[in-house]
Protein backbone atom coordinates (compact mmCIF):
# COMPACT_ATOMS: atom_id res chain seq x y z
CA UNK A 1 0.00 0.00 0.00
CA UNK A 2 2.99 2.32 -0.37
CA UNK A 3 3.12 2.82 3.39
CA UNK A 4 -0.35 4.45 3.40
CA UNK A 5 -2.44 3.22 6.34
CA UNK A 6 -3.92 6.14 8.32
CA UNK A 7 -7.33 6.14 6.60
CA UNK A 8 -7.69 2.43 5.78
CA UNK A 9 -6.40 0.20 8.60
CA UNK A 10 -9.24 -1.63 10.36
CA UNK A 11 -7.56 -4.54 12.13
CA UNK A 12 -5.38 -4.87 15.23
CA UNK A 13 -2.63 -2.71 13.68
CA UNK A 14 -4.99 0.28 14.04
CA UNK A 15 -3.68 0.35 17.62
CA UNK A 16 -0.48 1.88 16.24
CA UNK A 17 -1.41 3.30 12.84
CA UNK A 18 -4.60 5.20 13.69
CA UNK A 19 -6.41 4.43 16.98
CA UNK A 20 -9.58 6.06 15.61
CA UNK A 21 -9.95 3.06 13.30
CA UNK A 22 -10.52 0.75 16.27
CA UNK A 23 -14.09 1.94 15.79
CA UNK A 24 -14.15 0.05 12.47
CA UNK A 25 -13.28 -3.35 13.99
CA UNK A 26 -16.20 -5.71 13.42
CA UNK A 27 -15.68 -8.31 16.16
CA UNK A 28 -13.43 -9.43 19.01
CA UNK A 29 -10.21 -11.00 17.79
CA UNK A 30 -6.50 -11.01 18.35
CA UNK A 31 -3.15 -12.35 17.25
CA UNK A 32 -1.36 -15.09 19.19
CA UNK A 33 1.87 -14.89 17.21
CA UNK A 34 2.63 -12.52 14.34
CA UNK A 35 6.32 -12.44 13.39
CA UNK A 36 7.28 -9.87 10.78
CA UNK A 37 10.67 -9.96 9.04
CA UNK A 38 12.13 -7.39 6.68
CA UNK A 39 15.47 -6.93 5.02
CA UNK A 40 17.41 -5.50 2.12
CA UNK A 41 19.88 -7.44 -0.03
CA UNK A 42 22.77 -7.14 2.44
CA UNK A 43 20.63 -8.57 5.23
CA UNK A 44 19.78 -11.58 3.07
CA UNK A 45 23.48 -11.97 2.21
CA UNK A 46 24.47 -12.00 5.86
CA UNK A 47 21.97 -14.55 7.12
CA UNK A 48 22.71 -16.92 4.22
CA UNK A 49 26.51 -16.60 4.46
CA UNK A 50 28.95 -18.38 6.74
CA UNK A 51 28.65 -15.70 9.41
CA UNK A 52 26.90 -16.36 12.70
CA UNK A 53 23.76 -14.76 11.31
CA UNK A 54 23.29 -12.35 14.21
CA UNK A 55 21.47 -9.77 12.12
CA UNK A 56 21.13 -7.18 14.89
CA UNK A 57 24.57 -7.53 16.50
CA UNK A 58 26.55 -4.33 15.84
CA UNK A 59 29.83 -6.25 15.57
CA UNK A 60 28.34 -8.63 12.99
CA UNK A 61 26.93 -5.78 10.95
CA UNK A 62 30.30 -4.03 10.96
CA UNK A 63 32.06 -7.21 9.77
CA UNK A 64 29.50 -7.76 7.04
CA UNK A 65 29.74 -4.20 5.74
CA UNK A 66 33.52 -4.17 5.85
CA UNK A 67 33.46 -6.41 2.79
CA UNK A 68 30.51 -4.49 1.26
CA UNK A 69 31.56 -0.89 1.72
CA UNK A 70 29.12 1.79 0.57
CA UNK A 71 26.40 -0.88 0.40
CA UNK A 72 23.30 -0.12 2.47
CA UNK A 73 22.18 -2.64 5.12
CA UNK A 74 18.68 -2.84 6.59
CA UNK A 75 17.00 -5.42 8.80
CA UNK A 76 13.86 -5.48 10.92
CA UNK A 77 12.17 -8.10 13.11
CA UNK A 78 8.95 -7.50 14.99
CA UNK A 79 6.19 -9.25 16.92
CA UNK A 80 3.09 -7.42 18.16
CA UNK A 81 0.53 -9.78 19.73
CA UNK A 82 -2.72 -8.01 20.56
CA UNK A 83 -6.42 -8.31 21.26
CA UNK A 84 -8.97 -5.84 19.89
CA UNK A 85 -12.69 -5.31 19.81
CA UNK A 86 -14.76 -2.43 18.51
CA UNK A 87 -13.56 0.78 20.18
CA UNK A 88 -10.84 -0.82 22.32
CA UNK A 89 -7.52 -2.63 21.96
CA UNK A 90 -4.50 -3.82 23.92
CA UNK A 91 -1.17 -5.06 22.62
CA UNK A 92 2.51 -5.71 23.11
CA UNK A 93 5.31 -4.66 20.79
CA UNK A 94 8.84 -6.06 20.46
CA UNK A 95 10.87 -4.66 17.57
CA UNK A 96 14.48 -4.53 16.40
CA UNK A 97 15.29 -2.22 13.49
CA UNK A 98 18.72 -1.37 12.07
CA UNK A 99 20.04 0.52 9.03
CA UNK A 100 23.75 0.96 8.40
CA UNK A 101 26.39 1.78 5.81
CA UNK A 102 30.19 1.87 5.87
CA UNK A 103 31.98 4.58 3.89
CA UNK A 104 34.62 3.81 1.24
CA UNK A 105 37.68 3.73 3.53
CA UNK A 106 35.96 1.51 6.09
CA UNK A 107 36.97 3.74 9.01
CA UNK A 108 33.47 4.91 9.98
CA UNK A 109 29.95 3.50 9.85
CA UNK A 110 26.68 5.41 9.59
CA UNK A 111 24.22 3.44 11.73
CA UNK A 112 20.75 3.83 13.17
CA UNK A 113 19.64 1.06 15.52
CA UNK A 114 16.50 0.82 17.65
CA UNK A 115 15.25 -1.93 19.92
CA UNK A 116 11.77 -1.27 21.30
CA UNK A 117 9.73 -3.04 23.97
CA UNK A 118 6.27 -1.55 24.54
CA UNK A 119 2.79 -2.01 26.00
CA UNK A 120 0.00 -0.15 24.20
CA UNK A 121 -3.68 0.50 24.90
CA UNK A 122 -6.09 2.32 22.61
CA UNK A 123 -9.74 3.42 22.61
CA UNK A 124 -12.17 5.07 20.20
CA UNK A 125 -15.27 7.26 20.58
CA UNK A 126 -17.84 6.88 17.77
CA UNK A 127 -20.05 9.85 16.93
CA UNK A 128 -22.98 10.29 14.50
CA UNK A 129 -23.46 6.54 14.01
CA UNK A 130 -19.75 6.02 13.45
CA UNK A 131 -19.34 8.60 10.71
CA UNK A 132 -16.86 10.41 12.95
CA UNK A 133 -14.40 8.45 15.06
CA UNK A 134 -11.97 9.94 17.56
CA UNK A 135 -9.31 7.68 19.02
CA UNK A 136 -6.24 7.74 21.21
CA UNK A 137 -3.55 5.38 22.40
CA UNK A 138 -0.95 5.38 25.14
CA UNK A 139 2.30 3.43 25.01
CA UNK A 140 4.77 2.62 27.75
CA UNK A 141 7.92 2.30 25.67
CA UNK A 142 11.45 1.21 26.52
CA UNK A 143 14.01 1.96 23.80
CA UNK A 144 17.63 1.05 23.21
CA UNK A 145 19.05 3.32 20.52
CA UNK A 146 22.23 3.94 18.58
CA UNK A 147 22.18 6.82 16.10
CA UNK A 148 25.67 7.74 14.94
CA UNK A 149 26.60 8.80 11.38
CA UNK A 150 30.34 8.57 12.17
CA UNK A 151 30.79 5.52 14.38
CA UNK A 152 34.44 4.43 14.38
CA UNK A 153 34.81 0.86 13.13
CA UNK A 154 37.97 0.38 15.23
CA UNK A 155 36.31 1.29 18.53
CA UNK A 156 33.96 -0.54 20.87
CA UNK A 157 30.78 -2.07 19.43
CA UNK A 158 29.21 -2.60 22.88
CA UNK A 159 25.77 -0.96 23.00
CA UNK A 160 26.19 -0.05 26.67
CA UNK A 161 29.17 2.10 25.70
CA UNK A 162 28.07 3.58 22.37
CA UNK A 163 24.26 3.52 22.66
CA UNK A 164 21.49 4.93 24.83
CA UNK A 165 18.53 3.50 26.75
CA UNK A 166 15.44 4.87 28.44
CA UNK A 167 11.72 4.51 29.09
CA UNK A 168 8.91 6.94 28.38
CA UNK A 169 5.23 7.34 27.66
CA UNK A 170 3.93 8.09 24.18
CA UNK A 171 0.49 9.39 23.18
CA UNK A 172 -1.17 9.41 19.75
CA UNK A 173 -4.54 10.89 18.78
CA UNK A 174 -6.51 9.95 15.67
CA UNK A 175 -9.50 11.19 13.69
CA UNK A 176 -11.54 9.45 11.02
CA UNK A 177 -14.39 11.09 9.11
CA UNK A 178 -16.34 8.84 6.73
CA UNK A 179 -19.12 10.17 4.53
CA UNK A 180 -22.21 7.93 3.95
CA UNK A 181 -21.96 8.30 0.18
CA UNK A 182 -21.00 5.97 -2.63
CA UNK A 183 -17.39 4.74 -2.27
CA UNK A 184 -17.41 5.93 1.38
CA UNK A 185 -14.96 8.85 0.98
CA UNK A 186 -12.84 9.02 4.13
CA UNK A 187 -10.53 11.55 5.72
CA UNK A 188 -8.05 10.38 8.35
CA UNK A 189 -5.43 12.09 10.48
CA UNK A 190 -3.11 11.09 13.31
CA UNK A 191 -1.14 13.26 15.70
CA UNK A 192 1.82 11.15 16.80
CA UNK A 193 3.92 11.59 19.94
CA UNK A 194 1.68 14.34 21.31
CA UNK A 195 3.79 16.85 23.24
CA UNK A 196 6.95 14.98 22.14
CA UNK A 197 8.05 11.62 23.56
CA UNK A 198 10.96 11.72 25.98
CA UNK A 199 12.69 8.64 27.37
CA UNK A 200 13.39 10.07 30.79
CA UNK A 201 11.14 8.03 33.09
CA UNK A 202 13.52 5.16 33.85
CA UNK A 203 16.90 3.94 32.67
CA UNK A 204 18.70 0.64 33.11
CA UNK A 205 15.59 -1.46 32.45
CA UNK A 206 17.32 -3.51 29.74
CA UNK A 207 20.70 -1.81 29.33
CA UNK A 208 22.82 0.41 31.57
CA UNK A 209 23.90 3.13 29.14
CA UNK A 210 25.31 6.59 29.74
CA UNK A 211 22.66 8.54 27.79
CA UNK A 212 18.95 8.56 26.90
CA UNK A 213 17.44 8.03 23.41
CA UNK A 214 16.61 11.06 21.29
CA UNK A 215 13.30 12.84 21.93
CA UNK A 216 10.69 11.96 19.28
CA UNK A 217 9.06 15.15 18.03
CA UNK A 218 5.31 15.47 17.57
CA UNK A 219 4.16 14.93 13.98
CA UNK A 220 0.92 14.78 11.98
CA UNK A 221 -0.01 12.34 9.20
CA UNK A 222 -3.07 12.95 6.99
CA UNK A 223 -4.80 10.80 4.37
CA UNK A 224 -7.86 10.39 2.16
CA UNK A 225 -9.38 7.13 0.90
CA UNK A 226 -12.29 5.60 -1.02
CA UNK A 227 -13.71 2.05 -0.84
CA UNK A 228 -15.47 0.99 -4.06
CA UNK A 229 -17.54 -2.22 -4.09
CA UNK A 230 -17.27 -3.86 -7.52
CA UNK A 231 -19.34 -7.01 -6.92
CA UNK A 232 -20.44 -9.35 -4.13
CA UNK A 233 -16.96 -10.85 -4.07
CA UNK A 234 -14.63 -8.03 -5.11
CA UNK A 235 -13.87 -4.75 -3.36
CA UNK A 236 -11.04 -2.27 -3.58
CA UNK A 237 -9.34 0.43 -1.52
CA UNK A 238 -7.62 3.56 -2.85
CA UNK A 239 -5.72 5.90 -0.54
CA UNK A 240 -3.34 8.86 -0.65
CA UNK A 241 -1.32 9.87 2.41
CA UNK A 242 1.10 12.63 3.37
CA UNK A 243 3.30 12.03 6.40
CA UNK A 244 4.72 14.47 8.95
CA UNK A 245 2.72 17.44 7.70
CA UNK A 246 3.86 19.64 10.60
CA UNK A 247 7.53 19.54 9.57
CA UNK A 248 7.02 19.62 5.81
CA UNK A 249 8.14 23.25 5.53
CA UNK A 250 11.55 22.27 6.85
CA UNK A 251 12.07 19.70 4.10
CA UNK A 252 11.63 20.65 0.45
CA UNK A 253 11.69 17.01 -0.70
CA UNK A 254 7.93 16.44 -0.66
CA UNK A 255 8.25 13.08 -2.43
CA UNK A 256 9.75 11.56 0.72
CA UNK A 257 6.44 12.24 2.46
CA UNK A 258 4.04 11.04 -0.27
CA UNK A 259 2.41 7.60 -0.12
CA UNK A 260 -0.20 6.05 -2.41
CA UNK A 261 -1.79 2.63 -2.20
CA UNK A 262 -4.49 0.49 -3.80
CA UNK A 263 -5.84 -2.92 -2.81
CA UNK A 264 -8.03 -5.48 -4.57
CA UNK A 265 -9.88 -7.72 -2.12
CA UNK A 266 -11.44 -11.00 -3.25
CA UNK A 267 -13.80 -12.63 -0.73
CA UNK A 268 -11.67 -11.33 2.17
CA UNK A 269 -9.30 -14.20 1.34
CA UNK A 270 -6.89 -12.91 -1.29
CA UNK A 271 -5.58 -9.35 -1.31
CA UNK A 272 -3.38 -7.85 -4.03
CA UNK A 273 -1.72 -4.49 -3.33
CA UNK A 274 0.21 -1.87 -5.31
CA UNK A 275 1.58 1.45 -4.20
CA UNK A 276 4.03 4.31 -4.34
CA UNK A 277 6.44 5.03 -1.48
CA UNK A 278 8.97 7.89 -1.60
CA UNK A 279 9.36 7.80 -5.43
CA UNK A 280 9.42 3.99 -5.65
CA UNK A 281 6.91 1.26 -6.48
CA UNK A 282 5.55 -1.16 -3.93
CA UNK A 283 3.67 -4.42 -4.40
CA UNK A 284 2.48 -7.36 -2.36
CA UNK A 285 -0.21 -9.88 -1.58
CA UNK A 286 -1.97 -11.37 1.41
CA UNK A 287 -3.71 -14.70 1.92
CA UNK A 288 -6.02 -14.70 4.92
CA UNK A 289 -8.51 -16.92 6.70
CA UNK A 290 -10.29 -16.85 10.02
CA UNK A 291 -7.24 -18.29 11.80
CA UNK A 292 -4.15 -17.23 9.86
CA UNK A 293 -2.73 -14.46 7.71
CA UNK A 294 0.32 -14.40 5.42
CA UNK A 295 1.65 -11.25 3.77
CA UNK A 296 4.55 -10.68 1.36
CA UNK A 297 5.57 -7.28 0.02
CA UNK A 298 8.39 -5.38 -1.63
CA UNK A 299 9.01 -1.65 -1.35
CA UNK A 300 11.67 0.96 -2.02
CA UNK A 301 12.92 3.36 0.66
CA UNK A 302 14.56 6.68 -0.15
CA UNK A 303 18.03 6.80 1.46
CA UNK A 304 19.44 9.58 -0.70
CA UNK A 305 18.60 13.26 -1.09
CA UNK A 306 16.22 15.30 -3.22
CA UNK A 307 18.98 16.11 -5.74
CA UNK A 308 20.58 12.67 -5.58
CA UNK A 309 17.83 10.08 -4.98
CA UNK A 310 18.92 6.59 -3.96
CA UNK A 311 16.70 3.55 -3.49
CA UNK A 312 17.05 0.73 -0.99
CA UNK A 313 14.83 -2.13 -2.18
CA UNK A 314 13.37 -4.20 0.66
CA UNK A 315 11.39 -7.42 1.06
CA UNK A 316 9.00 -7.97 3.95
CA UNK A 317 6.92 -10.92 5.11
CA UNK A 318 4.52 -11.44 7.99
CA UNK A 319 2.66 -14.49 9.29
CA UNK A 320 -0.02 -14.30 11.97
CA UNK A 321 -2.05 -16.82 13.94
CA UNK A 322 -5.36 -15.26 14.95
CA UNK A 323 -8.42 -16.07 17.04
Amino acid sequence: MGGASVAVTSDETALYRNPANLGSVRDVYGTILDPELEGSSNFVKQVTSNSTGKAFEIEEIKNNLDSNREAFYHAKAQVSPSIVRRNFGFGLLMKNDVSAETEATGSTMDIKYQSDLAVVMGATLRLFDGRIKIGANVKALNRIELNNPLLSTTGSMDLASIGSEGTGFSFDGGLLIQMPWIYLPTLGAVVRDIGDTQFDKQDGFRLRANSRPETVKQSVDAAIAIFPIHSNMVRSVWTLEYSDVTNSRNDTDTMKRAHFGMEINTRDIFFFRLGYNQRYWTAGFEIASERFQWQVSSYGEEIGTELAPREDRRLSTKFALRF
